[in-house]
This record gives structure tokens, C-alpha cells and sequence, in this order.
């Protein structure tokens, strides 16, 4: 999220930070080893499968400090005695132990490479202890350049939260940083000043007291991302209900200031509102195991996996703005709706390379307008779908680089949403769509997929070959420009600025009678009524029209 201007409000959309700093969705097309060692399934990483973590620390605030240690198990997959574990400085790793035995490591960059001495034999499932400390790389401007935000509530009380999406868990913990290999479940066990609190993802377990600390316990029953692992340490209080969902009753907790009690207690009525219209649309909550908590922290917000951080300000809107410019952004809060429409498309479903992250933005910038649907009708949610367009820009392909961590172009949100709110016309059955997108959260649920899979699911379920839509949406920057000429009694058109073999059918209106096209990249003819035939193209369609 990075260039020296601001361009749009959005925060996913907006690049707000310096050139330099190496945060979410920056302009970098030149890479390095270490982006190789950071992006890639290095054979270091291919040998081994995550089973297990328990991250046990400390933090210590007035110092800006993390320690501790991080248990790691694992099923062997492949002989090998080299494992690759991820930490970035300013972070020390300090040594790994197995079985008792100090390994011996080799330091490079962001990756640190374990020497094992027992021997890996397949099918085992093995520990491995890494301790480490030192002072987290701070956020500049959470969460679009991430790390820890170390910062004070209005009491002067420590007010501290955890972002790292696109710069990538190991900036405060160690871990196996790639999105392909999500751990089973986890541990999270952090040691706080008393008087404060951490929350964390999936359920607590239990708080010790230890001298003047304490230490929270959290345990994660269901897989999760790195970078969906999160610590949120503040003056909080608790407040909860129980919401009567698709697979029984969901907890829905929220952790918010002692001062925010009242208001967070009327803006999050709209949580229970979120979940009933996404079990409509997407199927089920996926981590009922783990709850669903809305915690505050001292930033805008981040879709963390059953721990949904949230700092809009207690406002409709995003920052009390309608990114649609329509109104209907000022129907919900735009963090909750937004944030939580990932647990389905980024937490449930996640992408394997970061390249294909269009597959967690795209999906989820569109439940917001599904949102609208379920609450306040069809022509709501288009309306505000459609507004939304002028965020786009079309600077870059959606799909990124991959290999090297290196994310597409921040349209992936509202290029991605448009995107497939075109295909939602395409099917013509609005129950087949949402049968649809409940299949697919159940087909991939709780796995890490590729753009591919995701695209050829699309052209199954549809039983519509997508092949070129996707290469057209996806893979360039050219939008689908239909070029028409009305002479006399004939209408001639065609596809313009297109990939080779793209011929999307599209709706119009010509003489108030809504019909389809089929344009081609040849010249297409349709014989008029009338000498004084107009046309007009459905707007629910992403695409441009230029009459010649």
C-alpha cells in the first residue's frame, strides 16, 4: 500500500505510505533472493507439514519488546534434514532446540535455516523450539504497512495490536511465513501487565497471574494463515451474545476501550445482521469452533481469523464515508461488513501464492454490496457495486508475481467485485449464483487454493467456459469496450480492446426492449425497427461502450 501519493479514501485501495517502506499492495516489480526465500516453496519449506503451533511470549510495552519461544510440529512429508523458519530483524532468533539438543542455524535475511540432527522420517510428526526476542518492526501506517503499533488509549493506558498482512507474520513471530501451509490448529499464550488484556484468535483458555502479569491463553481448533494470527493488548472490557446460526449457536464476543462500552454496544447490533446475510450468500461461519470476536485496536481494521480487529470510529461508512458516492455505503459500517465478510473468502478460503490475493479482496469487496442485497434489495447492492467503479484504475493486472510475495493491483477490490457481479448477469439465475458461492465455500473449505482452481470451479458450476472472461478481468488492464455504429436501420458492433477469443454476450435496451448481444472481435449486424433506434447498455456490466 505504498506510493507518495494518495489516491482514494480506501485504505485498501489508497497507498498511503513512502516508496520505501515495503507494505501492502507497494508498486515493487524488481525482486530479490530474499523476496524468493519469502515467496516461494523453497525445498526447505516442501519437506515438512505445519500440524501444530504454540506461540508462547511476552510483551513487554514500555520497552517495545517481544521474547519467548515458538513450539512448532510438524508431519514429515519428505527425508530432509535442513528446515527453513522465518523471522525478520530487527528480531533475533535465538536458537532452536530438539529434543532437547541445541541445532545449529544459518542466518539469511528474513530466513533462518535449521540444521537437524535426529533423523526425519517420514509420517513422523516432529517438535521443534525456536527462541527468539527483540523490538517488532513498528507499524508506520497500520494496517497498509504493518508490524506492532505501540500506542495509548485516551487514559494513557497501552493500547497495542498486530498487522502484517503482505509483510508477513515473521515481523514479530516466527513461523513457516508462506500462505500455501496453514497450521492445523494453535496456541497463543501471551504474558501482559495485569491491568491489561490480550485477545487473541479462536477461544480463551484460561488467565494466569504471575507476579504483576498475566497471561492469556488462547487455543485455535481450526486451520489458520499467519498473518490472521494476531495479538490485541488494551484496557478492555467484554461484552457478548449468542447468535442462532446455520450450524447451531455462534458466540460472537467483542472486546472493546472501557470508554467505547455504550457506543460499541449500538454500532456492533450490525454483526448478527452481517452474519445472517453471509450464511445466506456464502454458507455457514467456518470457524464456529473458534467463535467470532470484534476486537478494537488502534487502527482501521484487519481481518484477522476469528478475531476481527475494528477501529472505524463507531460509524457508518468507511471513517464515516460512502465509497460508492451512491449512499448506500452509509447503510453499514464499512469495517465490520467489509472485515468480516473474509472469514468466508481469505480465512475459509485462502490463497495459496499472494499473487492470487484478488481471491480474498475480490470476493470479499463484493459481499459488501451482497450485504445490501440481503438487507435492502437487488438494485441497493448494484447501485452501490456500481458506484464503486470510480475507485478503479486499471493500472496493473489483478493477478500478481508469483513466487516472490508480490500481490496484483489494488483493483483486485472493486475491479475484482464489478467483476463478478458481470458474472452474476451472465448466469441469469440469482439462486443458482448463491448455490454457487455456498458450493465453493464448502468445496474449498479451509484450504489454500490457487487462482486456477477458483476459475475452473467457476466455469464448472456456471457450465459457462470463463477462460477468456477470467484472462480478460483478471490478467490485463484492458476493459471490454463495445464499439457500435447505428446506420439507418442496422446496429453493427463488436469487442474492442480485448484478450484474443473474449465474446461475453451482454444485455441492452434498444427501443425500451431489453435484449442480449453477442459482439465478437468482428463485426457484428442487427437489423433495426427504425431509423431513430437507441441503445443503451445495462450498467450492470463492467465494461466500456464508444459509438463511432
Amino acid at each position: 500500500m505504498k506510493t507518495v501519493y494518495i489516491l482514494f479514501l480506501v485504505f485498501f485501495i489508497t497507498p498511503f505510505v513512502n516508496i520505501q517502506a515495503q507494505g501492502l499492495l507497494s508498486e515493487k516489480t524488481e525482486f530479490t533472493r530474499q523476496d524468493t526465500l519469502r515467496g516461494s516453496i523453497t525445498p526447505e519449506r516442501e519437506w515438512w507439514d505445519l500440524t501444530y503451533y504454540h506461540l508462547d511470549i511476552k510483551v513487554d510495552p514500555e520497552n517495545k519488546f517481544i521474547s519467548g519461544k515458538n513450539t512448532i510440529q510438524y508431519k514429515v512429508l519428505d527425508q530432509d534434514s535442513v528446515m527453513q523458519i522465518d523471522l525478520q530483524p530487527p528480531m533475533e532468533l535465538l536458537k532452536a532446540v530438539q529434543n532437547g539438543q541445541e541445532l545449529k542455524i544459518k542466518h539469511d535475511g528474513n530466513a533462518h535455516f535449521i540444521s537437524l540432527s535426529d533423523n526425519q522420517n517420514v509420517d513422523e510428526v516432529n517438535e521443534l523450539i525456536v527462541h527468539y526476542q527483540g523490538h517488532p518492526r513498528e507499524a508506520v501506517k497500520a494496517p497498509w504497512d504493518g508490524g506492532i503499533s505501540w500506542k495509548k488509549d485516551k487514559n494513557g493506558n497501552h493500547f497495542i495490536a498486530s498487522s502484517c498482512q503482505g509483510l508477513g507474520a515473521s515481523v514479530w513471530w516466527p513461523c513457516k511465513d508462506h500462505m500455501y501451509d496453514e497450521v492445523d490448529s494453535m496456541q497463543i499464550s501471551v504474558n501482559v501487565p495485569s491491568k491489561l488484556t490480550n485477545v487473541s484468535n479462536g477461544r480463551l483458555r484460561r488467565v494466569d497471574q504471575i507476579g504483576d502479569t498475566k497471561t492469556y491463553t488462547w487455543i485455535v481448533k481450526n486451520p489458520i494463515n499467519n498473518y490472521g494470527v494476531n495479538i490485541n493488548i488494551g484496557d478492555y472490557v467484554n461484552f457478548s451474545e449468542v447468535y442462532d446460526g446455520m450450524a447451531g449457536n455462534l458466540d460472537l464476543d467483542y472486546y472493546v476501550l472501557s470508554y467505547n462500552l455504550e457506543k460499541a454496544k449500538e454500532q456492533f447490533k450490525q454483526v448478527p445482521m452481517m452474519m445472517e446475510a453471509f450464511e445466506h450468500w456464502f454458507g455457514q461461519y467456518p470457524f464456529y469452533k473458534d467463535s467470532f470476536k470484534l476486537v478494537e485496536v488502534p487502527y482501521l481494521g484487519m481481518e484477522h481469523q476469528s478475531s476481527v480487529t475494528y477501529g472505524n470510529g463507531y460509524q457508518n461508512g468507511y471513517l464515516g464515508n460512502d465509497l460508492s458516492g451512491t449512499g448506500w455505503g452509509l447503510k453499514f459500517d464499512f469495517i465490520i461488513i467489509h472485515e468480516a465478510g473474509h472469514e468466508w473468502f481469505a480465512n475459509n478460503i485462502t490463497n495459496k501464492d499472494v499473487a492470487d490475493m484478488w481471491i480474498h479482496e475480490g470476493f470479499t469487496a463484493y459481499s459488501e454490496n451482497l450485504y445490501l442485497d440481503y438487507h435492502f434489495g437487488k438494485q441497493a447492492s448494484a447501485e452501490y457495486v456500481i458506484g464503486t467503479r470510480k475507485n478503479i484504475q486499471n493500472d496493473r493486472p489483478l493477478i500478481g508475481y508469483y513466487d516472490v510475495n508480490k500481490e496484483g493491483s489494488s483493483d483486485m477490490y472493486y475491479k475484482g467485485a464489478n467483476m463478478l457481479h458481470t458474472l452474476r448477469q451472465l448466469i441469469e439465475d440469482d439462486e443458482k449464483w448463491r448455490k454457487i458461492l455456498r458450493k465453493m465455500n464448502v468445496t474449498f473449505y479451509h484450504q489454500t487454493v490457487s487462482s486456477k482452481q477458483i476459475e475452473d470451479f467457476l466455469s464448472q458450476e456456471t457450465g459457462i467456459d470463463l477462460t477468456e472472461f477470467f484472462n480478460q478481468y483478471l490478467r490485463t488492464t484492458k476493459v471490454p469496450t463495445l464499439e457500435y455504429t447505428i446506420n439507418k436501420k442496422t446496429l453493427k458492433y463488436r469487442w474492442i480492446s480485448i484478450v484474443e477469443g473474449f465474446d461475453m454476450p451482454i444485455q441492452v435496451i434498444i427501443n425500451d426492449e431489453d435484449m442480449w448481444l453477442f459482439p465478437k472481435a468482428d463485426w457484428q449486424t442487427m437489423n433495426l425497427e427504425s431509423k431513430q433506434s437507441s441503445i443503451k447498455i445495462d450498467p450492470d456490466f463492467y465494461i466500456y461502450s464508444q459509438k463511432i
